[in-house]
């Protein structure tokens, strides 16, 4: 393991010490931390990460090494990497090169030996906020106030368009596996691998789009349903892909988005979306689905959540929207439902790469939504019939004082 110094600084002026992991050099970016215990290849190959330093709170990382199949796009993404105690050496038969050299080869500046229980419980009390990690050339000689003048001016989550940075420049088809029963349109905002493969397990075949796709490019695949993918970025500063979801709610073509597509169905239906203080990313969190009343353990990657009312619906151009499922640590939306147009999302990934596969039956959902588009939707359990006056989720939970 490397002992060469390394420094992370976030832009309150807290410092954590450590050793060099990965590429030597600097980067800055967004310090989120990730509860994964495990999948951190699939974790760090997430596009949604695009920007952000991640800190994983899990303090061994690194002991199945790195293989060449669970990648979830064609990179890393993460603009660095924060760990604990990295594996000495990888263990495990998939195992084709250590943790510590990819990250290396593909540029990816990062620190290990670092209090991470610390660093976590300090984003947790003060929030998500822009960090550097220096080390090599970029530390040797450098003073503190030169390393935080770096920080603070880097960019901000907040207001960032980043979909169009790691979508894909160029159309491609992931064909059905087995007979081909639908042909479904995906609007690659950041998509990761498993979710096409998913759908064509379905019968669907799956034309991935760009980012910056018309209305035009989709119908030309004819398409039987719409996906919205995950991504980075402030759903605000998506004006191009909320006007696109708005001309396909227009058509009444069945509609599923997950994650960044959650929040992008919120504003093509008029409703808000904020930032939260430090966001939800890893494998273990809770959410309720209302309509069946069965809790799920789903997978979360996401810095921003719609600001809808928990309780009764709300009216929209395109009919009656409801909050489908509910996040039980902190009563933050996580799916929403329309009545009168064929769409639906969930802020999570029902992909579960890495994850449980307990929302799995998403992709199910769409498939039925597909087949009979003007299904009645079953009541949600023990939701109170709509009134004039709401609660909203932005109340209630973990950045209600942002």
């Amino acid at each position: 393991m490397s002992e060469t110094p390394a420094l992370l600084l976030l832009e309150d002026g807290r410092a954590f010490t450590g050793q060099a992991y990965g590429a030597l050099g600097e980067t800055t970016g967004e310090a989120v931390f990730c509860t994964a215990m495990t999948g951190y290849q699939e974790t760090i190959t997430d596009p949604s990460y695009h920007r952000q330093v991640v800190v994983m709170t899990a303090p061994h990382i690194g002991n199945t090494g790195w293989n060449d199949e669970d990648d979830e796009s064609a990179r890393i993404w993460v603009a660095g990497f924060v760990v604990r105690d990295p594996a000495r050496r990888a263990s495990s038969w998939r195992s084709r090169r250590e943790l510590a050299q990819e990250l290396a080869d593909q540029g990816v500046v990062g620190i290990s030996g670092v209090d991470t229980r610390a660093l976590t419980r300090h984003l947790r009390e003060r929030g998500a906020m822009r960090v550097g990690v220096f080390s090599g050339a970029s530390l040797a000689g450098a003073s503190r106030e030169a390393l935080l003048e770096r920080v603070r001016t880097g960019a901000q989550m907040s207001g960032a368009d980043l979909a169009g940075q790691v979508s894909t420049t160029d159309a491609y088809v992931v064909p059905a596996v087995g007979a081909r029963r639908l042909t479904v349109a995906a609007l690659d905002l950041g998509i990761k691998a498993n979710t096409p493969r998913e759908l064509a397990q379905r019968g669907a075949e799956v034309h991935v789009l760009p980012a910056m796709a018309t209305i035009d490019d989709v119908l030309a695949v004819s398409p039987d349903g719409v996906f919205f993918s995950n991504g980075p970025g402030d759903p605000s500063a998506a004006t191009h892909e909320v006007e696109l979801l708005q001309q396909v709610l227009e058509r009444k073509i069945p509609f599923f988005g997950i994650c960044y597509g959650n929040q992008l169905l919120g504003r093509a239906l008029g409703l808000g979306t904020y930032k939260l203080r430090y966001g939800h990313r890893g494998v273990n969190q809770p959410v309720l689905d209302r309509s069946t009343g069965r809790v799920e353990v789903t997978a979360h990657n996401h810095g921003f959540a719609v600001d809808a009312p928990l309780e009764g619906a709300t009216t929209t151009p395109f009919g009656q929207v409801e909050v489908s499922h509910v996040g039980l640590n902190d009563g933050v939306v996580e799916g929403l439902r329309v009545t009168g147009t064929p769409a639906f999302s969930v802020q999570y990934h029902p992909e579960a790469a890495a994850g449980p596969h307990d929302a799995n039956y998403l992709f199910d959902r769409f498939v039925d939504l597909v087949a009979d588009p003007g299904a009645p939707l079953p009541p949600l359990l023990n939701a109170p019939k709509p009134t004039s006056t709401t609660t909203s989720s932005h109340d209630s939970h973990e950045e209600g004082t942002r």
